[in-house]
């Protein structure tokens, strides 16, 4: 073919089926995979073709599209935000757990199970409105830094799923972040993380209240859980809130292990992806024995019901947005 025939026929294809759409995934079968599955869905020639309204994509956050180690992002601004709370009003500290947490103590506070937990999230995440906490947020996303990495937190996502999403978006997906993380502290981040805006936030979300006594009305945190979006939690608030099964779903443990299956379960097409973190030189390297992002049951059962398993060392040729 002649440089100009060659010229011309380049010039008839569009520009994306020419770019690749995933540079950061080494080419793997996990990646030819997931091509291989949205080239089918948006092909309106293919018998797998799913419309757009359909095209519903799911993922956990917590080691799924940011890093979740040595303990939960989230976790950790609790305890710079009650430290910095201690310094002015020392009081609060009232229990063995809130003392601990304020000195940065995590091994501690987890030791005190699930009441220690709820201690420290109920005393760092109330008691100021919806508004005023995500202002913190913000701020302590603009000076945190990770104590192994340095990297500012919401650097810390992970390239080769911010090029996942935008693959989607672009093919007409609709991408959602379901996590057992909280709904206003991902809220602030999401958008500029990830592409995704709030409204297609769904996660962990605490008691709240309406107060219009001030003259200006706003809506308070307030101590209590009222639905934790983990495990069971994951498909019922996709029901809930959404109101159509995906057809895509990405997580990383066990916690999203429902999720998953209920997505894969459906009928047509339909894709899981499980993130297995095995990089311990570029990230860490974890699953059934962690604390954090325990992973037993996608392990066992996600090769036999089709789901890819990524593998972070081999699959991913890079591994945060912040750092190459």
């Amino acid at each position: 073919m002649s440089i100009l025939k060659l010229s011309a026929f380049i010039a008839t294809v569009p520009f994306a089926s020419l770019a690749d759409p995933l540079p950061s995934w080494t080419e793997s079968d996990s990646k030819q995979q997931i091509i291989g599955f949205v080239e089918a869905v948006t092909d309106p020639a293919n018998k797998d073709y799913v419309t757009p309204a359909e095209r519903i994509a799911v993922f956990d956050n917590d080691g799924t599209l940011w890093a979740e180690q040595p303990v939960y992002f989230q976790f950790i601004f609790a305890m710079d935000r009650l430290t910095e709370m201690a310094e002015q009003d020392p009081s609060i500290l009232t229990t063995p757990a809130l003392k601990a947490a304020a000195k940065g103590d995590v091994a501690t506070v987890l030791d005190g199970g699930h009441d220690a937990l709820i201690e420290v999230v109920n005393a760092s995440h109330s008691g100021v409105s919806v508004d005023a906490f995500q202002d913190s947020v913000t701020t302590w996303l603009e000076i945190a830094r990770h104590p192994e990495t340095n990297l500012p937190y919401d650097q810390m996502t992970y390239q080769p799923m911010v090029e996942l999403l935008r693959y989607l978006r672009d093919e007409d997906f609709k991408t959602y972040i379901v996590s057992g993380g909280g709904l206003h502290f991902m809220r602030v981040f999401a958008d500029h993380a990830y592409g995704i805006p709030p409204e297609q936030i769904l996660g962990t979300y605490g008691e709240t209240t309406y107060d219009a006594s001030g003259g200006s009305p706003v809506i308070n945190k307030t101590p209590g859980i009222a639905f934790v979006d983990d495990k069971d939690g994951k498909p019922i608030n996709i029901e809930r809130t959404i109101g159509r099964r995906p057809i895509l779903a990405g997580g990383n443990s066990d916690g999203d292990f429902a999720m998953m299956e209920w997505t894969t379960a459906g009928e047509g097409p339909r894709l899981g992806v499980l993130i297995h973190h095995t990089d311990a030189d570029r990230e860490w390297a974890y699953d059934r024995e962690s604390a954090v992002g325990r992973l037993v049951d996608g392990l066992d059962k996600g090769p036999e019901m089709g789901w890819v398993m990524v593998d972070m060392a081999n699959d991913w040729s890079r591994i945060y947005t912040g750092a190459n």
